[in-house]
């Protein structure tokens, strides 16, 4: 049987790494019950905090982005970069992983580096459809890389990838209540179709301000709205009887049960949770994200008929006009349901372990 002993897993710096991290991990633990768990992430990033949170110690590295736009600040990134690679050494050496894992963000590319050159087996995490900068790089040395899309043969080794889907969060999927039961207790009427929009954990301005201007028109078509607005937003005016704006949705298994139709950005992490569960869905990529990439996760939903797409500058003219025809027309939303299914890929966090298993085993023998 194989024994692993101690995993490193780096990388962070938005939910979207970090949840699937965190998947992995849970999954490894329930597998390997006194496994050692260590994860590296980059400091003042959320991940600093969000992890211990869930049990686990986490060592930050001070590295940070490039700056595309002021170039002479990349001195000091530079210098931070440098910092984190003998940093970097110093964690692999002390804690003799037997396997590291990198799910993308700064602090995964010193991390995975320095295991690579200690010779220790690494496995790469891709929840996009077009892969990261850091990940590019560090394909070539890594054992395995799992993946929630196909083609990705463009960018990566063939013969290294298998198609696992992203870890989502385990209680999304748990949840028991029916639609009717979950809409009655967040407040809502069950014989009510239910808007959800959510636009992650600080917001969406674009995605903010256009359904501010619809909310009104939402309800008078007899729909009822759960609006995620994030920490920066005010809103400008109050949303209408029957329907709830809050900065941050604590219970998100109650609230997607509930939901008839999901306004939401395209993070990849998002994607597949609402491709497990089958939501009817408009995908609003933001474009303030590397290599446009959230436009890349939509389009390959929308090309198979799995979601529609509004780009973030069509939005003050065309998401009202969708979330209406969706609202109208629920054999479309029936249609875009089950389609999202059909792209699901379940227990992507075993699927992963069953991977890193193997890794481990053929480094043991």
């Amino acid at each position: 049987m194989t024994m692993i002993k101690r995993a490193l897993i780096s990388g962070g710096g938005t939910g979207g790494h970090i949840f699937p991290a965190l998947s992995i991990a849970n999954a490894l633990r329930r597998r390997y019950p006194d496994i050692e768990i260590l994860f590296v992430g980059a400091e003042n990033r959320m991940e600093m905090h969000r992890v211990p949170d869930a049990g686990y110690e986490i060592k930050g590295l001070p590295v940070a982005g490039f700056d595309r736009k002021k170039l002479w600040r990349n001195i000091g990134v530079l210098l931070k970069l440098r910092r984190s690679m003998s940093m970097a050494k110093h964690i692999v050496h002390d804690f003799k992983p037997d396997i590291a894992i990198g799910v993308g963000g700064y602090a995964s590319g010193p991390t995975l580096k320095a295991a690579q050159k200690a010779g220790v087996p690494t496995l790469l995490q891709e929840q996009n459809s077009y892969p990261g900068v850091t990940n590019k790089l560090l394909a070539k040395r890594a054992k395995a890389i799992c993946v929630a899309y196909d083609g990705l043969d463009k960018f990566f080794p063939a013969e290294k990838i298998t198609l696992t889907g992203n870890p989502v969060r385990k209680d999304l999927c748990d949840c028991s209540l029916t639609q009717e039961q979950a809409k009655e207790q967040l407040g809502f009427d069950p014989a009510k179709p239910l808007v959800l929009v959510v636009g992650g954990s600080l917001g969406a301005r674009t995605v903010n301000r256009c359904i501010s201007a619809a909310a009104a028109d939402i309800a008078a078509a007899g729909a009822q709205l759960l609006w995620q607005t994030g920490k920066k937003w005010r809103a400008e005016k109050p949303v209408p009887d029957g329907s709830q704006a809050t900065t941050f949705i604590s219970d998100m298994a109650t609230a997607y049960r509930a939901a008839d139709l999901v306004v939401s950005r395209a993070g990849a992490g998002t994607i597949s949770e609402l491709q497990l569960l089958g939501k009817a869905t408009i995908l609003v990529p933001s474009p303030n994200v590397a290599e446009d990439h959230q436009r890349k996760n939509a389009q390959a939903l929308a090309d198979r008929g799995a979601a529609v797409m509004v780009l973030d500058a069509e939005a003050p003219t065309r998401l009202k006009d969708e979330i209406m025809r969706l609202l109208a027309d629920p054999a479309l939303r029936a249609s875009l349901s089950a389609k999202i299914k059909e792209m699901a890929l379940p227990d992507s966090d075993e699927k992963i372990v069953d991977i890193i298993d193997q890794i481990v085993s053929t480094n043991q023998d």
